[in-house]
């Protein structure tokens, strides 16, 4: 981390879990338990039905809340799809776009992806933009094509402005969701060649004000370590992010 230029994030993905009254409760507890971190934003990234209690809840704390996911259309017949114009009239601060999950189950192309983050800057909204490689990728001695390529078409049309409230989350598919983690020296590797990619592309002001998380089964055990790495900024945390004390644990090895 590198709290001289830009902001440590913490930011939990819940995924397709927790009703309206059990985001209360989640949130409510959550509270008092970061009340006194000061170095680190921590976000939650709840499901749309979610959203107005989340928001509630988190009223007057340090906590920001985010959507899992927009539509790319104002509006439209496209149902069952929510646009960024919805959420931002909400309150909402941020989004993730292009989890691995949106891209291997519901057709999230680098195309769309892109439209996306492009709906998300014009509406006020702060994209969490996903990049990371399978596996099989991983074997193959891709990773830095597939995440350059990841990048370079998820950034079309995007200007230096808008590319300073980016988050850029560096997710290996291979370590969600199955007990493998990159090594912190890993996450460092690719954390610094997305901010090498940023640089090239919009200069080096930019770059150093940029927040690249790491989004692979962190955890209280490890977050530490990870984010001791000088271009790791956070964490986009999974299954640790539904519980409290789990997360908690998470935010207080970002404020060391």
């Amino acid at each position: 981390m590198n709290r001289a230029y830009r902001k440590t994030i913490i930011a939990g993905n819940w995924k397709m879990n927790k009703t309206p009254a059990e985001t209360r409760a989640l949130i409510n507890e959550l509270r008092p338990l970061i009340q006194r971190t000061k170095w680190c934003e921590t976000v939650v990234c709840v499901p749309f039905v979610d959203l107005p209690n989340a928001l509630k809840a988190s009223r007057g704390c340090r906590i920001s809340v985010g959507a899992q996911n927009l539509h790319f259309e104002p509006s439209g017949a496209f149902t069952g799809e929510v646009s960024a114009e919805m959420l931002s009239s909400l309150g909402i601060k941020y989004v993730i776009i292009g989890h691995s999950e949106r891209r291997q189950y519901f057709g999230d192309t680098n195309e769309i992806v892109n439209k996306k983050v492009l709906a998300a800057s014009a509406a006020g909204l702060r994209p969490i933009l996903c990049v990371g490689e399978s596996l099989t990728e991983r074997e193959y001695d891709v990773t830095r094509e597939v995440i350059t390529t990841q990048l370079k078409m998820a950034l079309q049309g995007i200007d230096a402005a808008a590319m300073k409230k980016i988050v850029i989350a560096y997710e290996p598919i291979w370590a969600i969701g199955t007990g493998k983690t990159a090594t912190a020296d890993q996450a460092q590797e690719i954390c610094n060649l997305i901010r090498a990619f940023v640089r090239a592309k919009y200069g080096a002001r930019v770059a150093r004000a940029v927040s690249i998380l790491y989004g692979g089964s962190m955890k209280g055990s490890n977050a530490a370590e990870l984010l001791s790495k000088p271009d790791v900024d956070g964490g986009l945390i999974g299954g640790a992010s539904l519980k409290a004390e789990d997360f908690a644990e998470i935010v207080h090895a970002a404020n060391q």
